[in-house]
Parts: structure tokens; C-alpha cells; sequence
């Protein structure tokens, strides 16, 4: 088996019966050279010892870069064979070989040298909660609730106002809550994604032994993406649960320790993140929380749940590019279309992309972009 190939020895394609699937759905296919089902038919055969297909070239596949890691490939094949995880195989071997777009070696490098993708000072990573009141892990007691932050929350200033937001909703329930503050390094998630999976031990080991440090016994997210690779990617001890605060505040609410006491007399429209639908099936929590909250009319997107469309802010396209507009924009110029005056979000990511394209649209003014947690933070 060649250099090329020992990266994908773990995966089995004898299985793809080149349906295109994957391909068809995924959300990028029509601005990208991106193409899973070719992908996966010129490995599979230059697998095989049989064929007379010409090799692989993967030092080629620089459009692998252009993947959101969204998951639709992965979640519509009838086979299981994964799509997305050979995608993230190949930008390891690129990575290996040096062959990364500079902006994303950029993000590397940053989370290796200052543990978050933004590259800025890990002691102004709890900048963001001078002003509230947040207590922070402590080695001498039991921390049964740590908020686990994330990079976007910590750093982005619009995606602060989430953590602000989620702080706030905390305090004003009376639950007792932690932080870790400047020693949370980003969760990995987005690394391991770009396909560079040492880095993505080192985050990850740190962040355990902290968990393990301050005797964590529960975790909430911002992010849906922090919660995947936390749930999915990190292996907890057992007992330690981790949960996305969508999940957190609809058990506050079904116990009926959440009430609201404000109306927020809007229309809105939620969006579903791809990291909290299609890669973890999290899809009633959000839609209990809005719908719950007095004065709410809530509608649809004509694809929601599992076909929800990606915003293209997941798998480094945070920090990389395509030419033309995000799908974000489609998204946007629906939501004014049906009526909606406020697009809700659950994903910092999602956040950030979808407030570029309110103005990439030229609709500022005419619809706004909301985290979950802001529109509970004014409803209590």
C-alpha cells in the first residue's frame, strides 16, 4: 500500500456503490471541484491491487479544503461509509506533506502557539466576563456545572454576547456554575476537521486534565461544535456528562425551572446548526425554547432538521474562502421572504456567517440575527 493510501486503511469503501449521494446533497457541489463520489472511487481502486485505474495523485486534491465538514455526505449514505471522514483523511496527508492554503496554516499555527484559532492572548481569553459574575473552576471543591466557553465566545466580539447572554440566564435562574477562564484551550474541533490530529491530542489532553483537575461532573457549550468534539472526539471518564446548552435550558424548562416573564412579539425563524442536527440529532430542544417563549411566531425553513442547509462556517471555512456568496445569503433572502424579523441561531459560527450575509444581502434593517440565548436573556 502506498505512502498515499495508509491514511484511509482504517475505512472501508468495498462498500460505496457509487450512488452519489454524497455528492449530489452536498450543500457545495455546485461552487466546488469538490467532488466525494469520484473521490471515493479513485481511492477504492487505488486500493485495490487489481487495478489497472491510473493512481491517485491526493497532493492534487486541494479542493478537499473547501469541505464545511457539515456531514450530509455522511448522513445520507446508505452504506455508512463516510464520506466526510476520507475528506478529512486526505487534508491529513496534505497537511503532512506541507500542502495547506496559507490562511488555514495561519489558524495551525495560532492554535498551536496560543491555543485558538484567532491567535490572540490566552490571558484575555476570559476578557469577555470582567463585568458578570462568574466564578471560576476551583481545584478545592467539586465544580458540578462548568460552562465550556469555546474560542468564538471567548474572542469574536458579537459572539461574546452569547457567552454574556448564557452568563446572565445562569445567574438569574440561581445556578451555580464555573468557568475555566484563561486556561481553556479550544476544544480541537475545527483542527482535528482541517485533518491536523496531533494538535488536536495536545488540545484535547489539556483540556481533559483540567475537566479531571476541578472534578468536573457536567458541561454545557456555546458551541455545537465544542459540544461535538467534547462528546464524540475527547473519550470523558464516565459519568461526566456534556451537553449543548440547547439541551441544558429545554430540561430547565420541562422542569419548569425556566419561566419567562417578558414577550418577545416576533417572527422568527430558527436555523439549524449542522454540528447540532445532522452530526448529533439535536433538533426538538431549540424549537421547545423559542416556541415557549411568549409572544413568539415561530416558523420553518422549507429545509429544516436533517435538511437543514449549511451556513458554510464549520470545517475551517470560517478562515477560507470560496468565490461567490455563502449559503448563508439563500438562507438570509428566504427568511425575509417568508416574513420572519429575526433568524435564531444556536451556533456561534452560524451567528457570525449569518450576520455577514444580512449585509452581504443588503437587508440590514429588515431582519436581525439572534443566539437562543440572547432571545432568553430578554424574554426572562
Amino acid at each position: 500500500m502506498s505512502e498515499e493510501m495508509t491514511v484511509f486503511k482504517s475505512l472501508n469503501f468495498s462498500v460505496c456503490m457509487q450512488c452519489g449521494k454524497c455528492s449530489g446533497l452536498c450543500p457545495i457541489f455546485s461552487k466546488s471541484r469538490l467532488n466525494p463520489r469520484r473521490l471515493m472511487l479513485e481511492i477504492a481502486y487505488s486500493m485495490s491491487p487489481l487495478t489497472t485505474f491510473p493512481p491517485l495523485n491526493i497532493q492534487e486534491k486541494n479542493d478537499v479544503w473547501d469541505c464545511t465538514t457539515c456531514s450530509t455526505c455522511s448522513y445520507y449514505c446508505p452504506r455508512d461509509v463516510k464520506p466526510m471522514d476520507v475528506v478529512i483523511g486526505v487534508r491529513t496527508f496534505l497537511l503532512e506533506h506541507g500542502l495547506v492554503p496559507r490562511t488555514l496554516a495561519d489558524v495551525l499555527e495560532a492554535a498551536y502557539k496560543y491555543g485558538n484559532p484567532w491567535g490572540l492572548s490566552p490571558n484575555k481569553r476570559a476578557s469577555w466576563a470582567q463585568d458578570l459574575k462568574v466564578k471560576y473552576a476551583n481545584s478545592e471543591k467539586t465544580n458540578n456545572l462548568l460552562y465550556f466557553v469555546g474560542c468564538a465566545a471567548s474572542y469574536d466580539t458579537r459572539a461574546q454576547e452569547v457567552a454574556k447572554a448564557m452568563t446572565r440566564n445562569l445567574n438569574a435562574l440561581g445556578i451555580d456554575f464555573s468557568i475555566l477562564g484563561n486556561e481553556e484551550k479550544c476544544c480541537g474541533n475545527e483542527i482535528y476537521s482541517l485533518g491536523e490530529k496531533g494538535l488536536f491530542e495536545d488540545l484535547k489532553n489539556h483540556n481533559m486534565k483540567l475537566f479531571e483537575q476541578y472534578k468536573v461532573q457536567e458541561i454545557i457549550t456555546t458551541s455545537p461544535h465544542c459540544y461535538h468534539a467534547l462528546k464524540n472526539r475527547y473519550g470523558l471518564v464516565k459519568g461526566l456528562q456534556v451537553k449543548h446548552y440547547t439541551q441544558y435550558f429545554a430540561e430547565l424548562l420541562d422542569s419548569q425551572k425556566l419561566k419567562f416573564s417578558k414577550r418577545i412579539e416576533k417572527t422568527l425563524v430558527y436555523h439549524d446548526p449542522c454540528f447540532l442536527g445532522k452530526h448529533n440529532g439535536i433538533y426538538d430542544e431549540p424549537r421547545r425554547i423559542l416556541e415557549s417563549i411568549p409572544g413568539v411566531k415561530f416558523l420553518e425553513f422549507s429545509k429544516s432538521r436533517s435538511r437543514s442547509v449549511c451556513c458554510e462556517g464549520g470545517g475551517g471555512r470560517m478562515w477560507h474562502d470560496l468565490p461567490g456568496g455563502r449559503l448563508a445569503e439563500k438562507r438570509v433572502k428566504e427568511a425575509v421572504d417568508m416574513g420572519a424579523q429575526t433568524i435564531a441561531v444556536a451556533c456561534p459560527f452560524c451567528l457570525l456567517t449569518f450576520e455577514d450575509a444580512v449585509k452581504t444581502t443588503g437587508n440590514e434593517g429588515k431582519i436581525e440575527v439572534k443566539d437562543i440565548m440572547e432571545l432568553v436573556n430578554e424574554a426572562l
